[in-house]
């Protein structure tokens, strides 16, 4: 016997309420399925970033990174840094008043009798009576040529004028003897008008020999050093 629900409403039947129930359930589930495809899409998102920043080696830095080494190499000079050393090379020797002050050929001059009060003679060729060379007329120099007239030496060929001084000097024989002269060790004389120079060595050498007369103990003094002159010229500097 089949039952008729009542016109005016009452319970639904039990076939109504579980239609109804189904449609219910279908938006909740595609909901749910939205949710799971949308953390799917998160996650895989996240795995790739993770995997490129894995994937770059860890020693390797970052091409933005600022440089922080100086960009010039330490060893170049700063060529605008002003310059402190001196602008002459130091191998340059300064002029030295010493070596302003050494001899020359033309400042250096023969005493006439080893005096500074005699006459200072430069190259002579002592003609007529000669160039004393001792302060009591027993030696000349005679008809002289110089070869060399430097500051360190003078050099020339002529004649030595001896006295024998036998049997004193006034009265005494006088030799001409063929002579090289080598005058050296110059002296140097202070005056106002300005330093000079005066030879205070003489050596000889006699190329025809000496006459008997000037050998052995009444022979010429040779080397012959002017001691009377060196005192002089260093008695006027000392002042």
């Amino acid at each position: 016997m089949e039952i008729t629900p009542a016109a005016g409403g009452g319970q639904a039947s039990p076939v109504a309420a579980g239609g109804q129930a189904s449609k219910a359930r279908r938006p909740r589930q595609i909901a749910s399925w939205a949710s799971l495809a949308c953390v799917a899409v998160l996650l895989t998102a996240c795995n790739s970033s993770t995997s490129s920043a894995a994937s770059s080696p860890a020693g390797t830095p970052s091409t933005s990174a600022p440089t922080t080494g100086p960009t010039t190499p330490p060893s170049t000079p700063d060529t605008s840094a002003p310059v402190t050393g001196p602008t002459t090379p130091p191998s340059t020797p300064a002029s030295s008043p010493s070596l302003a002050a050494a001899p020359t050929g033309a400042g250096t001059f023969l005493a006439a009798e080893q005096s500074l009060n005699g006459t200072l003679l430069h190259e002579p060729a002592c003609g007529g009576f000669g160039c004393a060379l001792s302060g009591d007329s027993t030696a000349f120099l005679f008809h002289m040529t110089w070869t060399t007239w430097s500051g360190r030496e003078a050099v020339g060929t002529g004649s030595y004028k001896l006295d024998d001084c036998n049997p004193d000097c006034a009265g005494g024989h006088v030799y001409s003897v063929a002579t090289v002269v080598t005058l050296s060790q110059p002296v140097k004389v202070c005056a106002s008008s300005g330093p000079r120079w005066v030879w205070t060595h003489a050596s000889f050498t006699f190329p025809g020999g000496l006459p008997k007369a000037l050998q052995g103990q009444n022979a010429p003094t040779n080397p012959w050093t002017f001691s009377p002159l060196i005192a002089a010229a260093q008695q006027t500097c000392a002042s």
